[in-house]
């Protein structure tokens, strides 16, 4: 109930009348008074005037469920909220309850990720109330091997989020990593279940410095956040249901041919690799070369400095300019 009242107040610059809420859910006005008390413990200011109603003049950046489902307007994509006060990893915990039956489109979202992984097992941490730390749970019918796309897939979703929200004009290093004026801003993490011909589910782990001032003296060179980036803050909620409004839109023209064809070009739009000197460190060793792009199958297209013409899969890319790489 909380959530619904909490919908039909957000947004409105005028008074809703406690009677066309008590009209509108089938509650009592004492009910309606009870939840509005509850919206106050929780940060929220509410105007209330006699024979005009109630009002929202200010509300806090929370990511509870409630708060984060009021906003969202997707069709499958975050319908069922798991919210953890504190959790190791949101990856961790959404692999834990797709094991036992979560649907797809399940969001884990929690205000304290304590235990974050990226890339290459480093840990990634958020402090409480300043990023957004979230876990999509898909389950798509494609063989395994397309999962790795869906990486890319999240990756245009979050610059296309971010963009709107900040203003920022968002790039992407590929693979996994969102960039902001040189410097990271988001971070994705994908994993998978599944058997050599079908997949059980795929978790998404993002990770977004949304409400961070100030970085270690160790990160200042590397991470940014749209705080830091634009000296304003972002109310969480709205990023997180713009991340899944932009994922379901982006993810549909992924499945259509289940790969990158209808994304490409957007793609390669946003890569900051594109044209750009490009450092390519794998098991067997590393090279140098031109990124040119990212192919349909989501594989970064380098030219070799010796004049070879390589698909990269795996491995982990360095960029001129972007992360100290110089």
């Amino acid at each position: 109930m909380k959530e619904k009242i909490l919908n039909a107040l957000l947004g409105k610059t005028d008074y809703v009348s406690g009677q066309e809420l008590c009209a509108r859910f089938g509650v009592s006005r004492t009910a309606i008074w009870k939840v509005m008390n509850q919206l106050k413990e929780d940060g929220y200011e509410i105007e209330a005037v006699s024979h005009k109603g109630y009002r929202i003049v200010s509300y806090p950046d929370k990511i509870t469920a409630e708060e984060v489902a009021s906003r969202m307007k997707t069709r499958w994509a975050g319908s069922k909220i798991e919210f953890l006060e504190k959790v190791d990893s949101t990856n961790n915990y959404a692999k834990k309850i797709a094991e036992n039956g979560a649907l797809s489109g399940t969001l884990v979202l929690t205000e304290n990720q304590y235990g974050g992984r990226g890339r290459r097992g480093r840990i990634w941490e958020n402090p409480p109330g300043s990023s957004i730390a979230m876990t999509l749970i898909v389950k798509p019918k494609l063989p395994p091997n397309h999962a790795s796309m869906m990486t890319l897939v999240m990756g245009i979703a979050v610059a296309r989020a971010c963009r709107e929200i900040s203003g920022i004009d968002m790039k992407i290093k590929w693979p996994n990593d969102i960039v902001a004026q040189g410097k990271k801003v988001c971070g994705i993490l994908t994993e998978m279940s599944a058997e050599p011909d079908s997949i059980h589910y795929v978790v998404i782990g993002v990770g977004i410095n949304v409400n961070i001032d100030a970085f270690p003296k160790e990160l200042q060179e590397i991470a940014a956040s749209l705080q830091s980036l634009t000296g304003k803050t972002f109310h969480r909620a709205d990023l997180i249901s713009k991340c899944m409004e932009e994922f379901e839109d982006c993810y549909q023209e992924f499945l259509k041919t289940e790969d990158l064809s209808r994304l490409m070009k957007e793609y390669n739009s946003l890569l900051i690799n594109k044209d750009q000197k490009v450092c390519v460190m794998e098991p067997k060793g590393r090279y140098t070369g031109t990124a040119l792009g990212v192919d349909a199958n989501g594989e970064l297209i380098v030219k070799k400095d010796s004049g070879e013409t390589v698909s990269v899969y795996a491995g982990e890319v360095s960029v001129r300019g972007v992360y100290g790489y110089v």
